[in-house]
């Protein structure tokens, strides 16, 4: 029997290669294939130069010809190393990722200052302005977002997409979202090295069908570590929100967290800083502003980086409840809570309609309008 080498192409491309979101085919990796009757020879590289992932992507081409093609098909596979040199952990690259117009970076330099809980408000809020909104639960170590979103019992499902095997992100309040909380236990501890995390991260990028999106907004672990560098490696973040309590310890790591960003290396657009926790007002006293954490230091901390100053968020404690039954604070209507983070999206908006204004035409996104506070088209 002679077999057909478009079958074959086509049998090599139900294979997927780990952590890219591509087949075997579309990755390049396929480098020649012969026929000669019912044998088949097919020369491939690989970056992986471990005797694991060849013996893996052998059993896999032998499989995929075997069921598609020909059962009896004799079949001979070559596989060549290519591993690339290392790079420099400055050199930060990032991949575009098809579909989605705008990536968000929400940071922190200091843990508990509320930035998950900015994040899970700010990403209902554009969704309630009519965006398609994605969120990626970064925060490897001390996932909160299945938890903020009442999804915590979820579970991704897969599904096929152009032969290739993905994860569909959970939904709810019309906001996409991915956390390894969906993966763990909740009492299980996450013990991994950063070569770890930074895979597992990746499978969430690539390897899941975000489809269509105006917005991802990926909730950053605190800090400044390998997490933050490999996702700017990974990604083309638009640019970087920063978000702080106005008390001096939070300030001080907040001011490491823009320059981190700021790094020639990095060279990430800080969008600008936020101020959370600003006051508190007691709801007998209506008219009354305690400034428990300090007053303005996050606002001044702005002013003293030159970044925009985004906004301010009181201390409530409804914000802390609604994350607590995984209903964001930002979804009650008519409260002041809703419309400081409507003011707050709004101002990220305008920073990302000012960001795009100085990309080359090659970039597929102008954001032109404010619409409910902004509409994106694709240019």
């Amino acid at each position: 029997m002679k077999l057909d080498k478009k079958e074959i192409l086509k049998a090599l491309e139900t294979i997927t290669v780990p952590g890219e979101g591509k087949n075997m085919v579309e990755s390049g990796a396929v480098n020649n294939i012969q026929v000669f009757g019912d044998e088949v020879v097919v020369d491939i590289t690989i970056n992986n130069p471990s005797l694991q992932a060849r013996k893996k992507s052998e059993v896999e081409i032998l499989k995929a010809i075997h069921k598609e093609v020909y059962e009896k098909a004799k079949i001979t596979v070559n596989i060549k190393v290519d591993a690339p040199v290392k790079a420099n952990v400055n050199e930060i690259k990032g991949k575009p990722i098809p579909g989605i117009q705008n990536i968000i970076a929400v940071a922190s330099g200091k843990g508990g200052v509320g930035k998950s809980t900015i994040t899970a408000n700010l990403a209902v809020t554009l969704a309630k302005m009519g965006f398609k909104v994605g969120l990626l639960d970064a925060d490897i170590y001390g996932p909160s977002m299945p938890i903020m979103f009442d999804v915590a019992d979820k579970k991704p499902l897969a599904t096929t997409i152009n032969g290739n095997s993905k994860m569909l992100p959970i939904e709810n309040y019309g906001v996409k979202l991915l956390s390894i909380g969906f993966f763990t236990q909740p009492n299980q501890a996450v013990i991994w090295r950063g070569p770890m995390a930074s895979k597992a991260l990746n499978q969430m990028i690539f390897d899941a069908h975000w489809e269509e999106l105006d917005f991802m907004l990926v909730d950053l672990p605190p800090g400044t570590g390998d997490i933050h560098l490999s996702i700017m490696q990974s990604m083309p973040i638009t640019g970087a929100v920063v978000v702080s309590t106005p008390q001096e310890v939070a300030l001080a790591d907040a001011r490491k967290g823009v320059a981190m960003f700021q790094q020639e290396a990095i060279n990430v657009p800080v969008l600008g800083i936020v101020e959370n926790m600003a006051y508190f007002t007691p709801e007998e006293l209506p008219d009354n502003k305690y400034y428990i954490f300090g007053k303005a230091g996050a606002k001044n901390l702005a002013a003293d980086l030159n970044v925009p100053f985004l906004g301010e968020i009181p201390l409530v404690q409804s914000i802390r409840e609604a994350g607590d039954i995984g209903r964001p604070a930002a979804l009650q209507t008519a409260t002041p809570v809703e419309m400081a983070f409507e003011e707050l999206t709004k101002n990220v908006v305008q920073e990302v309609v000012s960001r795009n204004k100085s990309l080359p035409p090659t970039e597929a996104i102008k954001i032109t309008t404010m619409a409910g506070c902004a509409a994106v088209k694709k240019k």
